[in-house]
């Protein structure tokens, strides 16, 4: 079993494929956190503690060397001698803030359990996990906190969350919830973290942990572009494929915290969760509060082990539903090639110019419905634009099908534009403040969803639409964050719950469309990617990665996104030069090399494309379609930074490592430059691999030892392809 106690040492031992995760009962009491590390098979050593100064209370009368302050604890509050940062915080009748939570139980179990909800990982059959509940009570006030631990036996992660209740007679508000909590006995770490911006999302920033908060979060209502819901901490000297890393993602959408603190003795703490800024929740007697859930792994084989675990445990234990395994189709999106200005023929036109070229799926974006000319209103009136489309969505989608296409829709299903029947009739459904501006962000405001009637209209009003017409994908957007994060509904005591009753309204609203229209692929989009996060992976299995299309940008976006996340999460298109968002000029073949390393697709007008450009599109939808199984579910490997020179490289192998397609960008030309290497990972030194392109032989010890010389590009913006198929021999 993954997960055992040990009485006598009165140890929880939680093992993963390659790790062990250590609790001890300090005292018998205070779950302590004795060690993460690689895996061991038993763990003699305990808990030691030393005797500090008076600045360090003791919190057991007569033992001066047991102090909060300076022990390493898996679930620390505030009040008792703890004076770093706690992982939780209640209020209870009294006014007080002082809890002492002590053990009080555990159960182990195989398996591993639902959260309300709550997005999460999950498993298929029992044997694939093992869950720890480990309960503490704070007996003055009848709050109980379970720590919920899982530990799957094929996969190298720890994950964690907390369940609060009340178990007294009295309120008790939390101030703060968050779902992990882990100390570390150093602090000389590197941190990791993906920030950035609108159209420069996840890009990777390194940096020494010193003393204090090193802190990144979001306030924004949203996981956000500026920030990810993850960090990790890298032993110094840690490359792409050497060191111990340790990695915290959170499961979450909306507003996050994710810190370490490093502290006086050259220990830290990580904790991840909801953002308690703005956040409290009033606990009646009898009620409880679910964490949302926070994915811990651990790699000894650097920052690329840590990412091919979070690929394989977020591609098949958080995604769902009938797409999680199956090939994504490459798809054309009008948006970049006709904004607002279409109509029905011109929709037509390009989805049969994409049906010549092999491209299988047409998306309608913006504009489809209301009297949608513009950003400034008709979002919540979702009824078709009969002036664009006389015949409505049925016949439109029946004349692209009929082609052999599929047909795919764009939705803003949580904004309302203050111009729109729906805001006239209620006013009240968005979020917002009594007496107070309603402020705007591309003339929209934000549907309160913490509201079950307003969840319902979207609902509705969404599978009306997916029922009229043959509709196999959704693009779902969300294009502004909260501002005045208020209910109507709520009573004063509950309106800082507004934001997590939100997110919670939208996972049921996501839960309820997705389950009844299970036909349909789901891609999350926020602005492209600002709530790129594992919540939203759990309902809809891609994402639309960023708004911003040019090649040479996407190379760092697409190079940070994938600490996290898998190839199949990335929605990555070819779109027109100059770039509508940088005005760059890149070659179309470098455009469809950088796109072919996500879930592929075209945002341009296929109809102007001149006759080379049409064969370059054809070439590049037919090789696509030969890779796309190893692309979107291999094993992913880094192999050139963007982030640290001129030049980028990665690559996917076969779990079998039969098969591997590697990728290689140079972003400036080099006058009279060196000649250059690409050294391959991850496949067989055994195996004997064919380079498609010129049909040499190499073995896979070659390859990556020594490498393939890299062609003599002439020019800016250029890049290579390497095809690698496994030959039995030299006439294979």
């Amino acid at each position: 079993m993954p997960i055992y106690f040990d009485e006598a040492k009165q140890q929880f031992h939680l093992q993963t494929s390659a790790s062990s995760y250590i609790i001890e009962l300090a005292k018998g009491m205070y779950p302590s956190h004795i060690y993460w590390g690689p895996k061991l098979a038993s763990f003699a050593s305990r808990l030691q503690s030393v005797a500090r100064c008076s600045f360090h209370p003791n919190f057991i009368a007569g033992d001066e060397s047991f102090s909060f302050d300076t022990l390493p604890q898996e679930f620390p509050s505030y009040g008792t001698g703890d004076y770093r940062e706690p992982v939780f915080e209640a209020q209870f009748a009294n006014g007080s803030t002082v809890t002492d939570l002590r053990y009080s139980g555990h159960t182990i179990t195989e398996g591993k359990p639902k959260l309300n909800g709550l997005p999460a990982t999950y498993v298929e059959q029992p044997e694939e996990a093992d869950t720890l509940e480990l309960r503490l009570v704070d007996e003055p006030t009848g709050l109980s906190v379970v720590l919920l631990y899982s530990v799957y036996n094929k996969l190298d992660g720890v994950v964690r969350s907390a369940r609060f209740e009340n178990n007294g007679s009295s309120n008790i508000t939390l101030n703060r919830a968050l779902s992990a909590s882990v100390d570390f006995p150093r602090a000389d770490f590197d941190m990791l973290q993906l920030s950035g911006a609108w159209t420069r999302e996840r890009h990777i920033f390194k940096r020494p942990l010193v003393p204090g908060i090193n802190r990144i979060d979001s306030k924004r209502g949203s996981s956000s572009h500026q920030q990810n819901p993850f960090l990790a901490l890298m032993t110094r000297g840690a490359t792409e494929e050497t060191g111990e890393v340790y990695g915290f993602s959170l499961v979450y959408s909306g507003s996050f915290l994710a810190q370490a603190e490093a502290d006086q003795f050259g220990t830290s703490r990580v904790s991840i969760g909801i953002q308690p800024m703005d956040f409290s929740w009033l606990l009646e007697p009898g009620e409880d509060f679910q964490t949302p859930e926070a994915v811990m792994v651990r790699s000894s084989e650097g920052l690329g082990g840590l990412s091919r675990t979070y690929h394989r445990l977020y591609r098949t234990r958080l995604c769902r539903g009938a797409f999680r395994d199956e090939a994504r189709p490459i798809l054309v999106n009008n948006w970049e090639a006709t904004y607002f200005n279409f109509n029905a023929d011109k929709i037509v036109e390009i989805a049969k110019a994409g049906n010549e070229l092999g491209i299988e799926l047409f998306v309608l974006d913006d504009g489809w419905f209301g009297k949608r000319n513009s950003d400034n209103c008709s979002l919540g009136d979702w009824v078709v634009d009969r002036v664009k489309l006389p015949e409505g969505l049925g016949k439109l989608g029946d004349a692209i099908t009929s082609g052999g296409m599929q047909f795919g829709l764009w939705f803003e299903p949580e904004m309302v534009s203050p111009d729109s029947d729906l805001y006239r009739k209620h006013p009240d459904w968005c979020l917002h403040v009594p007496g107070r501006s309603r402020t705007q962000a591309r003339q929209q405001l934000i549907l309160d969803l913490s509201r079950s009637d307003v969840c319902d209209y979207i609902v509705e009003s969404v599978s009306a639409v997916l029922d009229s017409a043959p509709i196999t994908y959704v693009k779902w957007d969300m294009n502004r964050n909260m501002t005045e994060i208020g209910s109507e509904l709520l009573p004063a005591e509950r309106q800082r719950e507004t934001a997590h009753r939100y997110m919670l309204g939208l996972y049921n609203v996501m839960e309820r469309i997705t389950s009844r229209f299970p036909h349909i692929l789901f891609e999350s989009c926020s602005g492209g990617g600002g709530r790129f996060d594992p919540g939203m992976l759990h309902y809809m299995p891609q994402t639309w990665t960023s708004d911003d299309t040019d090649s040479v940008e996407r190379l760092k976006i697409q190079y940070g996104t994938s600490i996290v996340y898998p190839a199949s999460a990335m929605g990555a298109h070819v779109s027109a030069v100059p770039n509508h968002q940088v005005h760059r000029i890149t070659p179309f073949e470098t455009r469809g090399h950088v796109a072919m390393s996500g879930n592929f697709g075209y945002e341009l007008d296929l109809t102007k494309l001149a006759e080379a450009e049409k064969s370059e599109v054809s070439h590049q939808v037919k090789q696509y379609k030969a890779l796309r199984h190893l692309i979107q579910f291999g094993d992913f490997y880094r192999l050139l930074s963007p982030f640290e020179g001129n030049s980028t490289a990665w690559m996917f192998v076969s779990e079998d490592k039969k098969e591997a397609f590697a990728a290689y960008f140079r972003v400036l030309g080099v006058p009279n430059g060196p000649v250059s290497r690409l050294q391959f990972r991850g496949l067989d030194p055994a195996k004997l691999y064919r380079l498609e392109q010129d049909g040499q032989l190499y073995g896979g010890d070659e390859l990556m030892h020594y490498g393939l010389s890299i062609p003599n590009l002439i020019g800016d913006f250029k890049s290579v392809l390497f095809v690698l198929r496994e030959a039995s021999s030299a006439v294979d």
